[in-house]
């Protein structure tokens, strides 16, 4: 078995200081560490048990089968803030079949991104007999 010590997903976007707005400034996302210098350089950012690298450039655009899952505390709140900053909601907050309460966005690029928020009740974080 492979011993992984730190993980990460990189994002190599069409437009670097496009998309280090939108990561940094309007979703907030905490920088965890800087490299490089120039319109290229790299932003490594906290997401919670992970890391996000936006880095680097491509003339093509994302994986349509990328995803981003955040999971935040209060989606309701997560929406409210973030339509304040000016990030376009694909979709609003629901609650879905699975119990989840997901909303959508995508970054500059078109990669969609999940902010969902785990009830109290869901069995992620509650097993009845356990």
């Amino acid at each position: 078995m492979v011993h992984v010590l730190s993980s990460r997903t990189l994002l190599r976007p069409a437009d670097p200081e496009r998309s280090r707005a939108f990561y940094g400034e309007q979703l907030g996302l905490a920088v965890y560490r800087e490299f490089g210098t120039g319109p290229e350089r790299g932003v490594v950012y906290f997401l919670g048990g992970g890391f996000l690298e936006v880095s680097g450039r491509s003339a093509t655009p994302p994986d349509p089968a990328l995803r981003l899952w955040l999971q935040v505390p209060d989606v309701a709140a997560a929406h409210d803030e973030l339509r304040a900053r000016g990030v376009e909601i694909v979709r609003p907050p629901v609650r879905e079949p699975w119990g989840l309460l997901e909303m959508w966005i995508a970054d500059p690029d078109g990669t969609p991104i999940v902010l969902v928020e785990v009830p109290a009740d869901h069995p992620i974080r509650y097993r009845p007999g356990v």
